[in-house]
């Protein structure tokens, strides 16, 4: 038996024995897992804007529930997919289980601290305290399942599907299954195995008898043959499931259901990186684990909705930024075609912050590893294992033998996926850097990664970089580069045999990137910073001004780092309309305007900037204000028409990096067109149109029916138009939802940047003429939606169940 553990916890911060003598802590809040209980604390200036200004916390976590006399004879476990951070659990007061990492799924055994035949307590402690680059929220924030076995059981990530041979005939699929015997006696059990194909037919089956000796494991393995295999890629993502079983005596054991792929991977300098021998061209985006207004709770539907609009806004790869990505974050990954790169960690034996990982990396990181792998093995989508992210060891000859043992372990693991590490040369080389590029008023690393000269790219292709990263790429099957593009070329004559791909670009030099990859068959692709806004790291995207120095991170209330190609609520930002055309995707026009502003912006912001655009043509500025427009377009060239009146042509395409830019182009309610040229003949247009008359609330919820299901979730898009259904993007105010039935509001927010609101209060104020509110079902049954404003009030129904 294996059962969601989520319901029927509470929370509460963390106090000593000693200081909860006086009855002054405070209660418990019941709370339905994945739950982050660090979304909820008060932020604050003092607070560290790499962590959205949120402040840390110790955090108890505590449920209780029945034990029946029967689990006496049966083995009983918790599951957690992840616990953020330091996690230390408890049975009925004894010590239990420790996983310091955040992002490890652990089981913890839990019969000998079990009384039976009446009501037992799990408590789980977890910490939060400088040890994050970015925002980590805190607590029980993944999934945790009960798992209730017989004394023989196959064990935890026990199964490992693989498909060694395949061709249009046939495909081999081997799984290797661990069969554990807890018990006191020698058993031979029937190991059964039946696939089913992608309309759920059977297509292959095969048993065998295993012996598992008292006490220990046994690894059985079948090698079945599926004839004329469906297989998996990013066009069609076919998925196959395994149910592998044991029986004694022609009763069942145990069981496990097991989806895979079959797909065969390649990857050289000459091809590039092949799935079932297509060659295939990485369009990547980093992300982090955050959920937007849902903080780091990583609810499943949410997790699909994020991989949905990635795809839909071009990419084709995610790279897990910096951490092991959730198990539902990579189901999704495999139902929707999405390739991933899974990376274990952001340090290895050098911290970045005070209490980072690095205090724990020596003692753990074989085990995290472990389960990183464990965790990933039968999913198609993911197809390099990162072993770091700009470690600053891997400068080092002591570095890169670290390196060299991590990925020994993972190859020791899983020999079928391809290996890589995000390798910035700055960082693996700072003292040469810092005395080479430094500015006297650099910050830090970031800072100097950030300047407007582009500087970053220029020094990666250093001759010290060179010989010093040299052992650390060796050591892997990709080289991953962090903004090294300047590297690309010149690698291909250093070192023929490299294959490489950008696993950290910046956003404002997508066409360079672009133009690199498709041009250069031993670079596989590229990862933009970042595909998904994220918490924390707060405004290394923003524009800056030249009437002062700006501080390298935004000051508070700055809440997200605004350089995603979609906002923190899912919606494309111009930047991902520019990408998607630089993808060849798309040709445009489109048609972004810059916010207008008094104060006299930079010339350059950081490299992560994009413009401070938006893609609307209702301003509250007098008329005649003088504005600047892009325009964004693979064609020869692009017109700009205001009310019908020419603004002239600029020149478009790629010899313009595809941008056209319209300068003191004059305010004016009405239609701002776009018209694309080729060859002088007309190929495309586009426009905006002023939002006119009083704006009115338009509400959409995604789906009429949820499942009723914690791990589900219905998303309300709430907009203000007007009577022709046009976004009013200049009169923002404040939206009120109520939820009545089986479910409750969930969290409700806005994309806006600087945000002094909370997520989970029932009222926020829109941003640019937009909310999002997220309801988590709580049962079976009808449930109403109320959004409200001022006197005007929308109601939308849906159902649960």
């Amino acid at each position: 038996m294996r059962t969601s553990f989520n319901d029927g916890w509470t929370v509460q911060p963390w106090m000593s024995i000693f200081g909860g003598l006086g009855g002054s802590r405070p209660p418990a809040t019941p709370v339905t897992l994945p739950h982050d209980a660090v979304l909820g604390l008060d932020r604050a200036p003092s607070a560290a804007p790499e962590q959205a200004y949120f402040p840390g916390g110790a955090f108890e976590y505590t449920k209780s529930f029945d034990v029946p006399h029967a689990w006496r004879h049966r083995r009983v476990s918790l599951k957690f997919d992840g616990v953020y951070r330091d996690a230390m659990v408890y049975v009925n007061g004894g010590f239990a289980a420790q996983r310091p990492y955040g992002y490890s799924g652990f089981t913890v055994p839990l019969d000998r601290f079990l009384t039976y035949g009446t009501t037992n307590v799990v408590r789980v402690d977890a910490r939060v305290h400088q040890d994050s680059r970015w925002y980590s929220g805190g607590g029980i924030y993944r999934d945790v399942h009960l798992v209730v076995t017989d004394f023989l059981h196959l064990s935890s990530d026990g199964v490992r599907i693989s498909t060694p041979d395949i061709d249009e005939r046939r495909a081999v699929v081997d799984i290797a299954t661990d069969v554990k015997n807890d018990g006191t006696d020698t058993r031979t059990v029937r190991l059964v195995s039946v696939v089913t194909g992608p309309t759920g037919d059977v297509v292959a089956r095969g048993e065998a008898p295993v012996t598992v000796y008292a006490g220990s494991t046994a690894v059985a393995r079948l090698r079945m043959f599926v004839a004329s295999p469906e297989l998996w890629d990013i066009d069609n993502a076919a998925l196959y499931t395994a149910v592998v079983s044991i029986t004694s005596e022609h009763e069942a054991v145990d069981s496990l259901s097991v989806p895979f792929g079959i797909r065969r991977l390649q990857v050289d300098p000459v091809e590039g990186l092949r799935i079932n021998g297509r060659s295939v061209k990485l369009r990547g985006a980093c992300i982090h684990h955050d959920n937007g207004i849902l903080g780091a709770a990583t609810i499943a539907r949410a997790e699909f909705r994020r991989v949905e609009l990635l795809k839909a806004a071009g990419f084709n790869a995610i790279r897990s930024s910096h951490h092991p990505a959730s198990p539902s974050l990579l189901e999704a990954c495999d139902r929707l075609g999405m390739l991933v790169i899974d990376e274990t960690f952001d340090i290895w034996l050098q911290p970045k912050t005070a209490f980072d990982y690095a205090l724990a990396f020596a003692d753990w990181w074989e085990r995290d590893v472990e389960a990183m792998v464990a965790k990933d093995y039968n999913h198609p989508s993911v197809v390099f294992y990162s072993i770091g992210n700009e470690i600053p060891e891997t400068g080092d000859p002591h570095g890169s033998a670290v390196g060299r043992e991590l990925a020994e372990k993972v190859r020791s693991l899983d020999s079928t996926r391809f290996l890589t590490n995000g390798i910035n040369g700055l960082v693996s080389t700072l003292a040469e850097v810092l005395a080479v590029g430094s500015r006297s008023d650099a910050e830090g690393v970031n800072d100097l990664l950030g300047e407007p000269t582009g500087i970053a790219n220029p020094l990666n292709a250093a001759a010290f970089v060179t010989s010093r990263t040299a052992e650390s790429f060796a050591i892997l099957d990709v080289a991953g580069m962090n903004y090294g593009e300047a590297r690309y070329e010149m690698d291909e004559e250093l070192f023929p045999n490299r294959v490489i791909m950008g696993t950290e670009t910046f956003p404002n030099q997508a066409a360079l990137s672009w133009g690199l990859v498709e041009r250069l068959p031993h670079v596989i692709g590229d990862f933009t910073w970042t595909g998904f806004d994220y918490l924390g790291e707060v405004g290394l995207g923003r524009q800056h001004y030249a009437d002062g120095k700006q501080k390298f991170l935004g000051e508070f209330p700055w809440m997200v780092g605004w350089c995603g190609d979609l906002d923190i609520t899912g919606f494309r930002r111009p930047m991902s309309y520019y990408r998607a055309i630089v993808f060849g995707l798309a040709s445009g026009p489109y048609i972004a305007v810059l916010r207008p502003t008094e104060r006299p912006r930079a010339d350059e912001s950081t490299q992560w900037s994009w413009s401070d655009s938006a893609s609307t043509w209702s301003w509250d500025v007098p008329p005649k204000t003088r504005m600047t427009v892009e325009v964004y377009a693979d064609a020869d060239e692009v017109e700009l028409i205001l009310n019908d009146v020419s603004l002239g042509r600029r020149p478009a395409g790629r010899q313009s990096k595809f941008i056209s830019l319209f300068e003191d182009v004059p305010y004016e309610l009405g239609c701002l067109k776009a018209v694309a040229y080729r060859d002088g003949t007309e190929i495309s247009r586009s426009m905006l149109r002023s939002a006119v008359g009083p704006a009115t609330l338009n509400v959409e919820v995604d789906r009429a029916q949820i499942a009723a299901h914690p791990g589900d979730l219905a998303f309300v898009t709430i907009e203000l138009q007007d009577a022709a259904g046009t976004l009013v993007t200049c009169s923002d105010r404040s939206v009120h939802v109520q939820v009545q039935g089986a479910a409750a509001l969930q969290a409700l927010g806005s994309a806006r940047p600087v945000n002094d609101e909370s997520f989970l209060s029932d009222r926020h104020r829109t941003f640019e003429g937009r909310a999002l509110a997220a309801v988590r079902p709580t049962g079976p049954g009808p449930v109403t939606i109320t959004v409200s404003s001022g006197d005007e009030v929308v109601v939308r129904r849906i159902v649960a169940g």
